[in-house]
């Protein structure tokens, strides 16, 4: 099974923002890349992960270690 940590790491900037709850536009702006770019990165982290859904994505993230817990 692969890890979110063997993604390339744009896509793994991506998925870390998104499971913080941005938006495709707010990480976009935040990263310096267009819109449909931020979500180009998210689907094919997706197809390589397995996940369908942003929550899905969050949870992963946070599992895969590009989270931390909350104090």
């Amino acid at each position: 099974m692969i890890a979110a940590t063997d993604l390339p790491a744009r896509q793994q900037q991506v998925l870390r923002l998104v499971a913080e709850g941005l938006t495709d536009r707010q990480v976009g702006e935040r990263l310096g890349i267009a819109e449909g770019t931020a979500r180009n990165h998210l689907y094919r982290a997706g197809q390589t992960l397995g996940f369908h859904t942003r929550t899905h994505a969050a949870v992963l993230a946070f599992e895969h270690g590009l989270l931390e817990a909350a104090a």
